[in-house]
């Protein structure tokens, strides 16, 4: 077994009212697993198992609301997979190129700024190969 990072995308949909912006979260999971098409599996039923609205209680600026999930973005072998992941062990990462470093300083620093992602997992399995679309979510 070998440990990833799966990276599941979150997104708080509305109950009732019409939404123009869509507030969302990558969530990064271990996950352990036999291959990156297991953890890619697991990652999903992670995701759908944390939809919801939280016993009635979610609301989003003032509106009821409830979590849906969007999809797994793609999934990372953590760095020495083969053993348990511990303090300080990298255990994703994504890559990004800016056209200047002045650009690459305003993104690290949190501020707005064009950067461009170079994904080197094109080859993964990930949500893009599938259509999830919004949807409501599960009521408990």
């Amino acid at each position: 077994m070998s440990w990833f990072a799966a990276h599941v995308i979150m997104a708080v949909e509305y109950k009732s009212k019409r939404q123009e912006r869509w507030p969302a979260w990558e969530n990064i999971v271990l996950v352990q697993a036999k291959s990156a098409e297991e953890a890619f599996d697991k990652a999903e039923r992670y995701g759908r198992d944390e939809e919801g609205d939280d016993d009635g209680t979610l609301t989003w600026q003032g509106q009821p609301a409830h979590w849906i999930f969007v999809g797994v973005r793609k999934i990372t072998t953590c760095a020495d997979s083969a053993n348990r992941p511990g303090d300080l062990s990298e255990v994703t990462y994504n890559e990004f190129e800016a056209s200047s470093w002045e650009r690459l300083k305003d993104f690290a620093a949190g501020k707005a700024a064009s950067i461009r992602s170079t994904d080197p997992f094109a080859d993964a399995p990930r949500a893009s190969s599938k259509t999830i679309a919004p949807h409501r979510a599960k009521r408990a």
